[in-house]
């Protein structure tokens, strides 16, 4: 069970937010119920399929040549723990950011729970002080 849910992860970062991407894959992985727990760069909760086209749209809007590599997976029973670098260039607007021309890369990690081959719930966290800074939006301290 823990390949098949780590092949479930892999696609949902792999095909709804990397580049070019396939958002309507978001009504196969995920559950109606899905909730990803807001974070610091996502202070509300985004649920369901809907939820997560809107989010990854958002991404991709903003980093139009968005990429993100899986580093690292690690699965035990219902959860997966992935550790990914997500690159791409500023082209769009992002959260009232206007394009810069940034070239981005940042880190994350994100623990999943998979129920009945659907993603139902996800906690991550992301460097979004160092995407910032690397935007040109916020110095680095010092």
């Amino acid at each position: 069970m823990s390949e098949e849910n780590k092949a479930i992860m892999r696609r949902a970062v792999e095909e709804i937010f990397s580049a070019p991407g396939n958002l309507d894959i978001a009504d196969e992985l995920y559950a109606p119920n899905y909730v990803a727990y807001g974070g610091p760069a996502d202070p509300e909760d985004i649920r369901g399929p809907e939820g997560v086209k809107e989010q990854a749209s958002m991404y991709r809007n903003a980093f139009p040549d968005v990429r993100l590599i899986i580093e690292d997976q690690v699965a035990e029973g219902d959860k997966v723990a992935t550790r990914y670098t997500a690159s791409g260039t500023h082209r769009g607007e992002l959260m009232g950011i206007a394009p810069t021309g940034n070239r981005v890369e940042i880190k994350g990690i994100s623990i999943t729970r998979i129920e009945d081959g659907k993603i139902v719930e996800d906690w991550e966290i992301f460097d979004a002080m160092g995407m910032m800074q690397q935007l040109g939006h916020i110095s680095a301290p010092g």
